[in-house]
């Protein structure tokens, strides 16, 4: 299903707060490198056009938000709406977020780390370049504090029953999963992103799971 065309940002609007590529950040990424505070910080990896990381840094403004998104224009179209709210708790990486959780991000050191209806790489010889292979699970269970949350929805059985058995198998300390109820829906704008919006107009079922990394 091709994606709607997206809004570019007025030439007067100041994006150096909310936007950064990955040659621009500094060499440990943190609440206190990024945004200059000690608040919990969370991970969204690919975030799209940036729906969710807008309406979780609102909603929430005593946890940080680092957004990180592959394609540069939806990075850019996610910090637009950061940067139109003057976010201060907010802000976009354009790049790949698999370095990021590798060498940049310490371990125990995050809140949590949503991954929200990733692109499935639905033929077998492009499955490693899934967001969610068995470096990226190791990479952020590193991250996560103890009780720290991975939040993972989809809406293709395939990617999501082959990342509950990875799991499983190579980083059990996550716990198991824990179903998350979809949201009761009172209008047609109840919904966490734009993908979660296509998938109940279509009838389309999503599986919603969370972890809960355990105590050590």
């Amino acid at each position: 299903m091709p994606r709607s065309s997206l809004r570019r940002p007025g030439q007067d609007l100041d994006l150096s707060k909310h936007l950064c590529d990955t040659d621009q950040l500094p060499n440990d990424l943190s609440s206190n490198s990024l945004f200059g505070n000690q608040h919990p910080l969370e991970l969204e990896v690919g975030s799209g056009k940036g729906l969710f990381i807008d309406n979780a840094s609102l909603t929430n403004p005593a946890h940080n938000f680092l957004g990180v998104e592959i394609i540069a224009k939806y990075a850019k179209h996610s910090a637009a709406k950061l940067a139109r709210r003057q976010a201060t708790n907010a802000m976009m990486i354009s790049g790949n977020a698999e370095p990021l959780l590798a060498k940049s991000i310490a371990g125990g050191s995050l809140e949590a780390v949503h991954v929200y209806f990733p692109d499935p790489w639905w033929k077998k010889r492009h499955r490693k370049r899934r967001v969610l292979n068995e470096q990226s699970i190791v990479n952020l269970t590193r991250c996560l504090r103890p009780g720290g949350r991975f939040h993972f929805w989809t809406d293709v059985l395939d990617y999501f029953e082959d990342t509950v058995e990875l799991i499983a198998e190579i980083s059990p300390i996550l716990g198991v999963p824990i179903p998350e109820d979809e949201i009761a829906a009172t209008h047609d704008l109840d919904y966490r992103t734009h993908f979660e919006r296509r998938s109940r107009q279509n009838s389309i079922p999503v599986y919603r799971i969370r972890y809960e990394k355990r105590q050590t």
